[in-house]
């Protein structure tokens, strides 16, 4: 059955405007609520009961809830309260969004009305459809739930506020609160969703992590090497890691004291990809191969991109530009990755530039010889390797910012490292 055809069945039994349930029928599943909660939520609005034979929406534990739960009734507290502007179908509209918690655990949510909810409030929420959201529930509250203070609280065992180190942080976090140093910033005009937009964005960092940030609404506290509270983040996932993002409605402090921002994060290769991704790590380990794509390699100048024999997979016949690249596997024992090394650190590591290159390949008439050179430099040598870690489908790739050779003695290391174990 169609939307049109669900809204004339449900204008006919209710007695009112086509047109208007339409409309509001539109809405709801767009915001992904299911076509019967949203007609059940419209008959409510009404005036017109439940039909179909389905009752009201249930009382529910979080811990019962999962996807294909309908509306719900839910006493929880508030463990973080955010607020977001997004854009639906051409206009404006403010959200509100955090998570929720009781006993049983915990959930996120979206109000699509403003029930003033502050962290550490306990609430009984009426009403409460429930759409899936990135594979997990999530709770959907506005015009047709009501949300009432609770007669008692609840003991949850769930930190309530937002606060947390960057370490901390994960796509999908709502209503954080950062306490942090601006590292790096620049201004970006970006093509938005109101034309040309000007933008910030860099790093941030404590003594946790260095974490991506964006400000969407540029706010003049944002400089480098400013020590701010950020209230009311959330956190989205670019290349892989956590990337904080500043909105209109985030709260930027001033500090009375600097943030001490720690070095990169050192892992090894198995615990960084078994994050999914991880920004500014360092990782320890002997580069066992040189992989194809190495060396002195040519680039689309419209894109970027690789190209093959003059040709672009996107622009097709193009006048390339010569470039230099090493992508070298890492192998720590306990997993491996691909270090992917720009020009400045491959002309390093390969002792030369990209004239030194295009000469060595015009002498041997082979351009491989450069990708030889740089292996016979780099295979089966021990590096610390410093860069931001991305895992998809294609693997795990290290985007390098730092590539040194370790000169220390292995046994040396070793010896020092069981003295600490038996202490």
């Amino acid at each position: 059955m169609s939307l049109d055809d669900h809204a004339e069945e449900l204008a006919s039994d209710l007695g009112v405007d086509k047109a208007e349930v339409k409309e509001d029928l539109q809405n709801l599943v767009e915001y992904s609520v299911p076509v019967e909660e949203a007609k059940q939520s419209l008959r409510r609005k009404h005036g017109g009961g439940s039909s179909g034979g389905s009752g009201g929406p249930t009382s529910a534990s979080i811990g019962d809830i999962d996807t294909d739960t309908g509306n719900v009734t839910v006493t929880v507290t508030v463990l973080t309260a955010g607020k977001r502007s997004i854009r639906y179908q051409g206009d404006d509209h403010v959200i509100f969004e955090g998570e929720l918690a009781d006993e049983t655990g915990k959930i996120s949510y979206t109000a699509w009305e403003d029930f003033s909810l502050n962290p550490g409030d306990t609430v009984t929420i009426g009403n409460a459809s429930v759409r899936e959201w990135e594979g997990h529930p999530e709770l959907n509250f506005g015009e047709s739930s009501t949300v009432e203070a609770a007669a008692e609280p609840l003991d949850v065992s769930e930190e309530v506020g937002g606060d947390r180190s960057l370490s901390e942080l994960a796509p999908g976090d709502r209503g954080r609160n950062v306490e942090v140093q601006v590292t790096e910033v620049e201004t970006r005009t970006i093509d938005g969703r109101d034309g040309e937009t000007e933008i910030l964005s860099g790093v941030l960092g404590d003594d946790s992590a260095r974490l991506p940030f964006t400000d969407w609404d540029p706010h003049a506290e944002l400089e480098a090497g400013a020590s701010v509270r950020l209230e009311d983040v959330h956190v989205r996932e670019f290349r892989g890691v956590p990337s904080v993002n500043v909105s209109e409605f985030t709260t930027v402090r001033p500090l009375d004291r600097d943030v001490e921002v720690g070095g990169p994060t050192r892992l090894t290769v198995r615990e960084a990809v078994g994050r999914g991704g991880a920004y500014d790590v360092e990782l320890l380990g002997n580069v066992i191969e040189v992989r194809d794509g190495s060396g002195l390699i040519q680039r689309c100048p419209e894109c970027g991109r690789v190209v093959q024999k003059g040709q672009c997979r996107q622009h097709g016949d193009v006048e390339a530009e010569d470039d230099l690249r090493v992508k070298a596997i890492l192998d720590d024992g306990t997993d491996t990755v691909t270090a992917v090394l720009d020009r400045e650190l491959t002309e390093m590591v390969y002792g030369g530039d990209i004239e030194d290159a295009r000469q060595q390949a015009r002498d041997a008439m082979d351009q491989e010889v450069v990708a030889d050179t740089i292996a016979e430099n780099l295979e089966g040598r021990e590096y610390r390797v410093r860069g931001h870690l991305s895992v998809d489908e294609y693997g795990a790739n290290l985007e390098t910012i730092e590539f040194d050779a370790v000169d220390d003695d292995p046994a040396e290391r070793a010896q020092a490292f069981l003295q600490e174990v038996d202490a």
